[in-house]
């Protein structure tokens, strides 16, 4: 591989906004990759990619190369010097890149290797936690295959095509697809590339949602004609599938506590032809009291530690602190007491998280059942999804029925 100057330094600008100002990785990239139009899918990729990698080895890459946050521009590109060494690519006659050890770096390498929170590139807290909560066996597993690069999958919208027909068409514009053992609607792309702008995408044909965010949707068990509320609903990822499963018919009331997150669900709502959706905006507690003991099936998507999705948010590690486990768990079980009442009698309530971690999955649900507004539910099955085990996200779910 030849590296070209103008996307090096473009990989560089983008690891110094990430690194030392906080910004999200992928605001970022999609950010950079406006910069200019001249750029390739191939550009374009590389600049990703690579941004991305670095941002998932930090610490392993920090610790060869021996820099420290907050990091100076010298300091970025040796970090960029170690991702081109380890995998073999020859490094270009650069001032700023001169003088690279490439020995040392793989001496170094194979070094830290033998270590996992070197190997695995996280913050001491994050493996103290992730041995404790699961084990050594599992927590090893389950790291290293958080830190692979995630697929890209799509969601047949089966409110306009079938998946058959959602496969010949993206094979028309060039992209070719697999279906998935075992999930009804998802494709996997053969190779990566930007769906967002194929003709299928805009005429709301499928979404890029995760394999097991897909599973989400189908364990709510939502069918035609039922009262849902999707009560985190976000920008709708899952409102949308839900609305699918439903056939349009029903109601599919999405709340959430921000407006601007509504706002796009509404839009990709028309794009994908889902018309039984409602948002509501909850800008008091009058928004969900009107609803107590009246929907069908309530669905809550839970704000968590996101642990589960390390593949495709690598700059979380370096974003959580140890505080927010704590934090988060008190606002997830508030959420569960306040929400659950909106079910009726015989009713289902789906709790859902995408972490592994058990403090935010099992003993939640364990925790809201031995409350006063859990009384009334039982388990009816709960599931975790392993990334180690599926090569998908991590999640949890859990559905209760309401006595």
């Amino acid at each position: 591989m030849r590296l070209h100057r103008n996307l090096v330094f473009a990989v560089v600008d983008a690891l110094n906004l990430i690194f030392n100002e906080g910004e999200y990785a992928d605001k970022v990239v999609e950010k950079t990759l406006k910069h200019d139009k001249r750029w390739g899918s191939r550009d374009r990729g590389f600049i990703a990619e690579t941004t991305y990698d670095i941002v998932r080895w930090k610490r392993l890459y920090s610790e060869i190369a021996e820099v420290n946050a907050p990091y100076s521009r010298p300091n970025l590109f040796r970090l960029f010097a170690v991702w081109a060494v380890l995998r073999g690519i020859q490094l270009p006659d650069w001032k700023q890149i001169e003088h690279t050890p490439a020995r040392r770096i793989k001496g170094r390498f194979d070094e830290l290797s033998k270590i996992r929170k070197y190997r695995e590139s996280i913050p001491d807290w994050i493996d103290d936690l992730g041995a404790d909560s699961l084990g050594e066996e599992l927590w090893t597993k389950e790291i290293a295959a958080l830190n692979k690069q995630a697929q890209v999958i799509l969601r047949t919208n089966t409110l306009k095509t079938t998946k058959p027909k959602l496969r010949t068409i993206l094979i028309d514009e060039g992209i070719e697809t697999e279906p998935i053992e075992g999930y009804a609607d998802a494709l996997v792309l053969k190779e990566r590339t930007n769906v967002f702008k194929t003709k299928a995408f805009g005429d709301g044909l499928f979404e890029v949602q995760d394999a097991s965010s897909q599973k989400v949707g189908t364990f709510t068990q939502a069918e035609p004609g039922l009262r849902v509320i999707d009560a985190c609903a976000g920008a709708g990822g899952k409102t949308l599938h839900l609305s699918a499963l439903m056939q349009n018919k029903g109601q599919l009331i999405a709340l959430d506590i921000y407006g601007n997150k509504l706002k796009e669900l509404k839009r990709r709502a028309k794009r994908a032809g889902a018309h039984n959706i409602e948002t509501r905006l909850i800008s008091s507690s009058k928004v969900y009291k009107k609803l107590y003991s009246s929907a069908d099936r309530v669905l809550i998507d839970a704000p968590c530690t996101g642990l589960g999705v390390l593949r495709r948010n690598p700059d979380a590690k370096w974003k959580l602190q140890p505080e927010f486990l704590t934090k988060i768990t008190k606002v997830q079980q508030e959420i569960l007491r306040t929400y659950s009442k909106m079910v009726k009698e015989k009713g289902k309530l789906v709790y859902v998280t995408c972490s592994i971690l058990p403090q935010e999955n099992k003993e939640q649900v364990k925790q809201f059942l031995d409350s006063d507004e859990g009384k009334d539910f039982s388990l009816e099955k709960e599931v975790n999804i392993y990334a180690s085990e599926s090569g998908f996200d991590g999640f949890y779910m859990a559905r209760m029925t309401r006595k």
